[in-house]
């Protein structure tokens, strides 16, 4: 079974239930440019009661208007034009310190060393089991906070 459909079997079991989310709560951002991966995150972080929006890409990410209300980020590294690290690399530069978890489907401990010396919070190979992600989101949230 893969990730995407794991993860829609999960949240539906869980009752997902869709609430009206106000504009000054910080978001989960999900980043993926496979749409079903994405979506099944957004699914599973909304039925955990967070906040959440997905998106294809890095440049969609970074044109909408929830760049500034977003508290993590979860975004795959292996993209087409801006890999998932390039975009935390990007936001820094930028001066916006996002707490990011990099996913990816193909882990390396090369890729891994350079995530995690460019400050990302969790780095996770999919499949990834679901108590990893929320526990990293968790921790990223945590961080955005100050905590």
């Amino acid at each position: 079974m893969d990730l995407a459909n794991d993860i829609r079997i999960r949240s539906a079991a869980r009752g997902y239930r869709s609430c009206q989310v106000p504009n000054s709560r910080p978001i989960v951002a999900i980043v993926d440019d496979d749409q079903a991966v994405g979506n099944a995150i957004e699914l599973l972080m909304r039925s955990m009661g967070l906040a959440a929006r997905a998106f294809l890409s890095g440049e969609d990410f970074l044109l909408s208007p929830e760049l500034s209300r977003t508290g993590c980020l979860v975004v795959d590294f292996d993209m087409p034009r801006m890999s998932g690290l390039d975009l935390h690399e990007n936001l820094s530069r930028l001066g916006r310190q996002i707490p990011t978890v990099l996913i990816t489907a193909y882990p390396s401990d090369d890729i891994r060393a350079r995530a995690l010396q460019a400050g990302v919070i969790c780095y996770l190979a999919k499949p990834f089991d679901e108590s990893e992600l929320l526990s990293c989101i968790q921790a990223a949230l945590d961080r955005a906070k100050g905590k």
